[in-house]
């Protein structure tokens, strides 16, 4: 326990989301320190207190940058990252599997290892630029979640139109020892992530019984698993 209290628990917010958003005024970053962990909290590129570029290719790289904005006096760090940064971190994973100690993914899942559809991102581009159809519901949710304070919808919308990225293999995920916890609810559009976990050879599955993605940051079954997890009572 002693040895994972030393470790800090790095905090990544999905897209649209920020740190201060989506961990610190729920109170999970509190919670954390209450556990006697150090937090760092990130705003990932486009989002929050960083940069906030409008040229898509900006973003081809997302897990360099995030490698490279890791603070440098800490050689391993847990990390919680949700939907974008979920993605980001799971390729920063398999870049540099030395850089981490325990991982918590959440609001990802098989799709990975998929080739990139663009029909999802089209929808959520159309939604932003004001031309997506009334009844797309999913659009219309990552609009508005878009448009909260302190978002840069032009950042947002660049993040969308990012360059690919290649679909990983089950194989990517196989030499990594690391404790990786999947996360995800079972109405999480983004759900099953069964194949994702499993590729994991220290890798745990926990499905959120009635959380929707959006949801998934707050509820209360996710912070309960987050917790024990970052604990290690699930060794």
């Amino acid at each position: 326990m002693d040895s994972l209290v030393s470790i800090p628990v790095v905090l990544v917010h999905g897209w649209g989301g920020s740190f201060n958003n989506t961990w610190h005024k729920p109170g999970i970053d509190a919670l954390l320190i209450d556990s006697g962990r150090r937090v760092i909290g990130m705003d990932l590129l486009g989002h929050g207190s960083s940069d906030k570029p409008h040229d898509p290719n900006a973003y081809s790289d997302l897990h360099q940058w995030f490698l490279a904005t890791l603070p440098a006096n800490e050689p391993v760090v847990d990390v919680v990252a949700f939907s974008l940064g979920a993605l980001t971190v799971l390729r920063a994973l398999i870049e540099a599997p030395h850089r981490f100690g325990r991982v918590v993914l959440a609001g990802i899942g098989d799709g990975v290892f998929l080739p990139h559809d663009p029909t999802a991102s089209n929808r959520i581009i159309a939604a932003l630029q004001g031309t997506a159809p009334a009844d797309d519901n999913i659009a219309r949710l990552f609009s508005q979640y878009a448009s909260q304070p302190g978002n840069d919808v032009d950042a947002l919308t660049a993040i969308m139109q990012r360059p690919e990225s290649q679909a990983l293999r089950a194989e990517d995920l196989g030499a990594i020892d690391n404790q990786v916890l999947i996360a995800i609810g079972d109405k999480d559009f983004a759900a099953p992530a069964t194949r994702l976990a499993e590729s994991f050879p220290n890798g745990s599955l926990v499905n959120l019984k009635n959380v929707d993605h959006f949801a998934t940051p707050e509820a209360f079954s996710f912070i309960d698993t987050i917790l024990d997890f970052l604990s290690g009572k699930n060794q």
